[in-house]
């Protein structure tokens, strides 16, 4: 008899047992994730090395689903724009919490741009989900202005001339007395080394190259004498479109994109003077 209810009040935990596990909630696991408990996103943006911004600088900051299954242009969540900008920049990004996807990555996007020159974010900067905090320290990195890019590509080449096949060429005028060097690689000029002497009007000694025969980046110095300090020197270049991408004047220690259009196409049309004469005409 008493192995009867034993054998009774076992099949009855057992049958309790199972009842409790299969409304009991899972701890854990994908399940797990819930909405955020915040409406906001906070943080700073900051920018890397010396660069002091301009009263120009525009930030655009956005809160963006990074998911895979996120659609294309998909549009933000949240996005601020500030001008201007004060580094350290605070922002604040307000958002609805029904919108937020726990299983999506989020994150905060910043963009900022000064006149030719854009930052960009080398890391990605997580929010909301997946264990992220919802305030965040951004900070941005320099890219190069399509000038600086240009002027960089130019100096690799004039790094090279030393390699190509080089031939030589005075010219003595009334006011002016010339020489230059030609420098062509594969049959085609890429480069004039020139040297104007105007006597007591001055000096000027002149970095020319070409792409595809046409004016590429112009580079002046203009001097009191042969061998007199530069007392500035002017910077010009053009796309292949023929757009002027680079017009810096350097004066001193001091350097601005203040090469007005007409200084730039007097530059040019040196550029076109120098090789119709180095090359007797061909061009090449």
């Amino acid at each position: 008899m008493r192995r009867l209810v034993w054998s009774l009040m076992s099949v009855a935990a057992l049958a309790l047992a199972g009842c409790n596990g299969s409304s009991a909630p899972e701890q854990g696991g994908d399940n797990a994730a819930t909405a955020p408990q915040t409406n906001k996103v906070t943080g700073t943006v900051n920018v890397r090395g010396d660069n002091p911004l301009s009263p120009e600088a525009k930030l655009v900051v956005s809160l963006v689903d990074v998911s895979s299954n996120a659609q294309a242009g998909t549009v933000p969540l949240a996005s601020k724009t500030i001008a201007p900008v004060q580094i350290p920049q605070s922002f604040e990004l307000d958002f609805n919490p029904a919108d937020v996807n726990p299983a999506d990555l989020y994150v905060v996007q910043a963009q900022l741009t000064d006149g030719d020159r854009q930052y960009k974010m080398p890391l990605q900067a997580p929010v909301l989900t997946k264990g992220a905090p919802s305030q965040v320290s951004i900070e941005l990195v320099p890219e190069q202005t399509p000038a600086e890019k240009q002027l960089a590509e130019f100096q690799a080449v004039q790094k090279q001339i030393g390699g190509m096949k080089i031939s030589n060429g005075t010219k003595l005028e009334k006011d002016v007395s010339r020489a230059w060097q030609v420098f062509r690689k594969n049959g085609q000029v890429q480069f004039i080394r020139a040297r104007a002497d105007y006597g007591d009007k001055g000096f000027t000694s002149t970095d020319y190259a070409y792409q595809d025969g046409q004016p590429w980046v112009v580079v002046q110095q203009k001097k009191a004498s042969q061998d007199a300090k530069p007392s500035s020197i002017e910077r010009a270049g053009w796309d292949k479109d023929g757009n002027l991408v680079l017009k810096q004047v350097q004066s001193g220690s001091k350097t601005d994109n203040s090469l007005s259009d007409e200084e730039a196409a007097s530059l040019k049309q040196q550029a076109q003077d120098i090789l119709k004469l180095a090359t007797g005409g061909k061009g090449k």
